[in-house]
């Protein structure tokens, strides 16, 4: 294993974990951007106005997306495992 290797792995790790959060955090961004403008525009200041549209929107999400998500997970632990087994020989 050599530092090109290491560095594969970490960045490849770190894409995978953005790939997978990505379209949750695009949500709750978005959800909160209209929500904001929305009090801004009514003057509404309402904590749960802010924290419920955006957990029924990431769980319309996370049920939208799951399948892909645990698609790119598995991929990506496969791979793991296969590296972690060429190592060891």
């Amino acid at each position: 294993m050599n530092n090109s290797f290491v560095l594969y792995l970490g960045r490849h790790t770190l894409e995978t974990a953005l790939l997978v959060s990505a379209p949750i955090l695009v949500t709750c961004m978005v959800v909160g951007v209209v929500i904001t403008l929305l009090q801004a525009v009514t003057s509404i200041r309402d904590m749960t106005l802010t924290i419920v549209p955006k957990l029924l929107a990431v769980g319309v999400v996370m049920l939208v997306t799951g399948g892909w998500c645990l698609g790119i997970i598995l991929k990506f632990t496969n791979e793991i495992f296969g590296h972690m087994a060429s190592v060891g020989h």
